[in-house]
């Protein structure tokens, strides 16, 4: 873990200043309606040390956000020496700053990779599910590959019900795609279905392209998973898709402000793919 060891106090710092806070800029002196937005990108599929991942990586890295949110796959086992050489030495300090959700290709290895790769990071164990705050959103993260489970299921309900519906829900596998993986959408109908017209957005990766799905019952999801592994074809003749890409590696950049979110899909080369506009409110 020598990439680690040489990480470690700038992602601790990093860790220490996101942990329990709200990102972006909030600010109790400056007016709500002037505040800037909390700047968050979702990467799905970028565990590799191909150039593409680089590529994203740094376009990343340029717009210094407020947070990331890693979507899932450390290739090709996540193993210790894949975390460190596929990941870590991939996004570099980055990492300090992400919120992620795991992978079909790591959550075999878990207890040797990603516990130890998160614990390391965050100077904790990172829980497989969990909730924070950011731009007036919750962020939910739940893991997609142990999708039945009971108490899982119950604390994503309590989250769902808490009222309104600005919320974010990140998880690996999609419930919808117009890809590769189409055949794999039921596996997560029931985390959908927790927060289904209670979260404004959903977003995903596993397919390995960009793709932006027409509301259903007030929730939006897109499927960010163009972080570097080869590309998977999307159907654009499916009806349900208002926007696919599977040219262009790149990432889905989120600006989070109290009652709206203003999502970009971008592409490695800084290039604008989508741009498209989620309201929400509270109750």
């Amino acid at each position: 873990m020598g990439r680690l060891r040489a990480l470690t106090a700038t992602l601790m710092v990093a860790a220490a200043a996101l942990t329990g806070t709200s990102c972006g800029g909030d600010s109790a002196q400056a007016p709500a309606a002037a505040a800037p937005p909390s700047v968050y990108w979702a990467i799905g599929d970028g565990g590799t040390t191909g150039e593409a991942a680089r590529e994203v990586a740094a376009l990343v890295a340029r717009d210094r956000p407020d947070g990331i949110l890693y979507l899932g796959d450390v290739y090709e086992q996540g193993t210790p020496e894949e975390f460190e050489e596929n990941f870590a030495d991939v996004y570099g300090d980055l990492v300090g700053m992400m919120w992620p959700t795991p992978g079909n290709h790591e959550w075999p290895s878990r207890e040797v990779g990603y516990d130890r790769f998160w614990e390391w990071v965050r100077g904790t164990r990172l829980p497989y599910y969990y909730a924070r705050e950011a731009g007036g959103w919750q962020l939910l993260s739940v893991n997609s590959e142990d999708a039945g489970n009971g108490e899982q299921l119950a604390w994503l309900r309590e989250q769902a019900a808490a009222g309104g519906d600005c919320r974010l829900m990140f998880m690996h596998r999609p419930r919808f795609t117009a890809g590769l993986h189409e055949d794999e959408q039921d596996e997560v109908a029931g985390l959908w279905d927790a927060v289904r017209g209670s979260a404004a957005l959903v977003v995903s990766a596993h397919d390995h392209n960009l793709q932006r799905f027409e509301p259903v019952d007030g929730t939006v999801q897109y499927v960010s998973g163009a972080g570097g592994d080869e590309r998977y074809e999307v159907d654009e003749e499916d009806p349900r898709l208002a926007f696919g890409e599977d040219d262009a590696f790149g990432a889905l950049r989120i600006e989070l402000r109290p009652g709206r979110a203003d999502l970009t899909f971008v592409a490695a080369d800084g290039t604008p793919l989508d741009r498209s506009t989620v309201t929400c409110g509270r109750d």
